[in-house]
């Protein structure tokens, strides 16, 4: 299996309010049958379009004839999909940077300029599938890796493609050659596991990216609409149910919010988002020794994770506590030294505190460490910027 392509970024797979943390051995489980929806809080729901799995896939006819004009040329199969590989990722022809939120239909990803990693792999499924080659999804089972936006630590999950020629007529193959299409580059990933899974399942993480992104400009009612179809589709989808916790705990309603987080930990016991945000909701509730002592067993257990540390450091940076942000990275820095989001973090403290040299030192080490063109060129433009300083 060749993996020559590949770009930078997950999908935002949870919406996390990490303040406090909660401990499975105070979790109460809940029956499946126990309501857990609450209709009568969001009223309007019912009025959001939700898009369908066709609406999703659909391409248009310039996309089509992308394809069709791709691998036209070409005879053998391998060579067409190595071709439209190329091709989808070539800047010069689609000109596609990541970008957080934008959470977009196939044919909208073919036409803009911006997609986040799952509309970029929907993409990429639907002109592949488009071109005849067999296509997977794969779920990948990665630590717990957040990044902030809009003040809020959102928690990725990540996903890749597996592309596969059809058999060639009359040709007998030993091994079948084809593409791992991954949006992350980073080579701590590729022994990971991973599982396949539908169509149906990525539908359920495009309702969950909107509702997410529907919480952060504070539209609840459009983000319980998604996080309600996410649900339906996919019941143990654990994370979606999260973030229903998270909205029906920003929208006031706490005994709905303590009931979703219950079950997403029936689902998964060892979810420390879901037990970090139920103890979050308790201090909400006056119950604050409880959460605290989930707060501690969630914490030890994190203390590993460079990434936690990261999030950590870019809470303190948002509250200009520089030298408690410096110790986040630096303790991130001793877990992991592969990571362009340490050093990044290192560069944006030391120029806070006007140690120019240094923030320019970490600067050029994040640029090393990153593979993806759009960071790189993010990094540039700092680098230029300090130099101009």
């Amino acid at each position: 299996m060749r993996q020559p392509f590949t770009f930078r970024n997950a999908f935002i797979l949870l919406l996390v309010l990490s303040l406090f943390s909660a401990c499975q051995s105070r979790v109460m489980h809940i029956p499946a049958a126990e309501p857990v929806f609450y209709d009568q809080g969001f009223s309007g729901f019912s009025d959001i379009e939700i898009e369908s799995e066709e609406q999703l896939f659909y391409l248009g006819p310039e996309a089509k004839a992308f394809v069709a004009s791709t691998v036209a040329p070409l005879k053998k199969k391998t060579d067409q999909m190595e071709a439209l590989v190329k091709a989808i990722f070539d800047r010069s022809k689609l000109n596609l940077l990541y970008q957080g939120d934008a959470n977009t239909n196939a044919n909208d990803t073919f036409h803009f300029q911006a997609a986040n990693c799952l509309s970029m792999s929907i993409m990429t499924y639907a002109l592949a599938t488009e071109a005849g080659f067999d296509v997977d999804f794969q779920e990948v089972i990665i630590p717990e890796y957040w990044t902030r936006r809009s003040g809020f630590s959102l928690l990725n999950g990540h996903i890749n493609l597996k592309i596969l020629a059809p058999p060639e007529p009359n040709v007998f193959v030993f091994k079948n050659r084809g593409y791992q299409v991954d949006f992350d580059p980073q080579s701590s990933r590729r022994g990971l596991p991973k599982k396949v899974v539908g169509k149906q399942a990525i539908l359920s993480m495009f309702y969950n990216n909107k509702g997410a992104d529907a919480i952060l400009r504070h539209d609840y009612v459009s983000a319980y609409a998604y996080f309600r179809e996410a649900v339906l589709l996919q019941p143990k989808f654990h994370s979606a149910w999260i973030n229903l916790g998270i909205l029906y705990r920003l929208s006031g309603h706490f005994p709905q919010a303590e009931r979703v987080y219950r079950y997403a930990l029936v689902l998964k016991p060892e979810s420390l988002t879901a037990m970090e945000n139920l103890a979050y909701l308790y201090t909400f509730m006056g119950r604050e020794t409880e959460a605290e002592q989930m707060l501690e067993i969630v914490e030890n257990r994190r203390n590993s994770n460079p990434y936690y540390h990261v999030n950590l450091g870019e809470q303190e940076l948002e509250r200009k506590h520089w030298d408690q942000a410096l110790t986040h990275f630096r303790t991130a820095l001793s877990l992991d030294r592969n990571k362009h989001e340490v050093y990044f973090g290192l560069a944006r403290v030391y120029f806070e505190i006007g140690e120019l040299r240094q923030s320019e030192r970490y600067l050029k080490l994040a640029k090393n460490k990153t593979r993806n063109r759009h960071d790189e060129e993010k990094y540039q433009r700092k680098l230029a910027f300090l130099s101009s300083l």
